[in-house]
C-alpha cells in the first residue's frame, strides 16, 4: 500500500513537470506550484544519472560521480529538482565533443548543498555567458538542429533552482569546457514536513511495456522517459531518424513514439523502414507532431503510423493507447 502510494505520489509530480515543459507559455508565466517534501540530494542524483544515461553513452563520454558518505537532506519537488540536473546533464552530454568528460560533484558548505556539472566540452563565449538563462537564448550551432531545441532548458533550471529558494550560476571559457553550480539551502532539522494534497490523475499501470521514444527535443525525450518509467514502462530513446531503426531493430519495442520532425530520417521514413522488418511486424507506432489536420492524420496513417498525437502530446491519451496495446515479456 505505502508502495503504491509512493508511485502514485510520484505520477502526479512528474504529470505536473511535463505539462509545465511541453507547455512554454506555462513556463514562461512561472505559475508553477512546487509540491515539497523530505528528499536526498543523493536520490536525485541518481534519478537523473539514470535518465540521461543513454545520451551519454551514445556520446562515448566518461561520467564521474561524486557524493558526500553522509546524506544531503533538502525541502524539495524531487522530480523538478531532478528535471535540474536532467537539463543540466543533458546539455554537457550535447555540446561535448564525442569521448569527452563529465563530472558531477555534491558536498554541503555551511548552510548550503552544492551541486556541480562540469563537462570538458566546447565551453560558452564570454558574450554569451551572462544571457544563457534567458529564455530562447541559444548558442550558434553547427550541427543539425538535433542540437538545438527551443532554449527553455537553462531558463527553466533557473526559474526551478529560485523557487527552491537556491540560485546557479556558470563558469566557462571557450574551448575549456562550462561548469554550473547550483547552490540550494539544505533542510533545518529532521522532522519530516507536511505534505500538500496531491490529485493522483490516473494510477499506474500493471504491465510493462517496451517504449521507444524518438524525438530531437530532449525535454520531450526527458520528460515521457521519466512519465513511462514512473508508470512501469521499460524506456529507450534516440534523437535521431537513423538511431530510431537501429535501436528499433536492437530493442524490439512494443510500441514507438516517433517525432515526424526529426533529423537525418523524418517520422514518416523511419516508420517505412520499421515496417518493412519482420521482426517489427507488431510493433505499434504512434506519430508525434505539430500537424493535426486530416490530411497529416492520413499521411501518418499511410505511412505505416497506428495513432497520431499532436503536441503538446496529451498524456492521458498516450496512457489509453498503451493500455490497449499487447504486451510481451520483458
Amino acid at each position: 500500500m505505502i508502495h503504491s502510494h509512493l508511485l502514485k505520489h510520484a505520477l502526479s509530480q512528474l504529470q505536473h513537470l511535463v505539462d509545465d515543459l511541453l507547455e512554454v507559455s506555462r513556463i514562461t508565466s512561472g505559475r508553477v506550484q512546487l509540491l515539497q517534501t523530505r528528499v536526498a540530494i543523493s536520490g536525485i542524483v541518481n534519478g537523473a544519472i539514470e535518465t540521461v544515461r543513454p545520451l551519454i553513452e551514445e556520446h562515448g563520454h566518461e561520467l564521474t560521480v561524486s557524493l558526500p558518505a553522509e546524506p544531503i537532506w533538502l525541502h524539495a519537488d524531487a522530480p523538478r529538482l531532478e528535471q535540474v540536473l536532467v537539463n543540466l546533464l543533458t546539455n554537457a552530454a550535447k555540446f561535448t565533443e564525442e569521448g569527452g568528460h563529465i563530472w558531477v560533484t555534491v558536498q554541503q558548505e555551511g548552510e548550503e548543498c552544492l551541486l556541480r556539472v562540469r563537462d570538458s566540452g566546447v565551453g560558452i563565449t564570454a558574450a554569451l555567458l551572462p544571457h544563457i538563462f534567458d529564455l530562447f537564448t541559444q548558442a550558434e550551432r553547427t550541427l543539425d538542429r538535433s542540437q538545438g531545441g527551443l532554449g527553455i532548458g537553462l531558463a527553466l533550471v533557473q526559474r526551478l533552482t529560485e523557487l527552491h529558494g537556491g540560485k546557479v550560476e556558470a563558469f566557462s571559457d571557450v574551448g575549456q569546457g562550462t561548469e554550473f553550480v547550483v547552490r540550494l539551502p539544505v533542510m533545518a532539522g529532521e522532522s519530516q514536513p507536511p505534505e500538500l494534497p496531491i490529485t493522483v490523475i490516473s494510477p499506474p499501470v500493471t504491465r510493462a511495456l517496451r517504449v521507444l521514444v524518438v524525438d530531437d527535443n530532449s525535454d520531450t525525450v526527458l520528460s515521457f522517459s521519466m512519465l513511462l518509467r514512473a508508470l512501469g514502462h521499460d524506456v529507450r530513446t534516440a534523437h535521431d531518424g537513423p538511431t530510431g531503426v537501429s535501436v528499433a531493430l536492437e530493442y524490439l519495442p512494443d510500441v514507438a513514439l516517433l517525432d515526424i520532425g526529426l533529423p537525418g530520417l523524418n517520422g514518416f521514413e523511419v516508420a517505412k523502414r520499421i515496417r518493412q522488418e519482420p521482426s517489427l511486424q507488431k510493433i505499434t507506432l504512434v506519430a508525434l507532431t505539430g500537424y493535426g489536420q486530416e490530411t497529416d492524420r492520413q499521411a501518418s496513417q499511410d505511412a505505416g503510423f497506428n495513432h497520431h498525437l499532436v503536441k503538446p502530446a496529451d498524456f492521458a491519451k498516450l496512457q489509453q493507447i498503451l493500455e490497449s496495446i499487447p504486451t510481451t515479456k520483458l
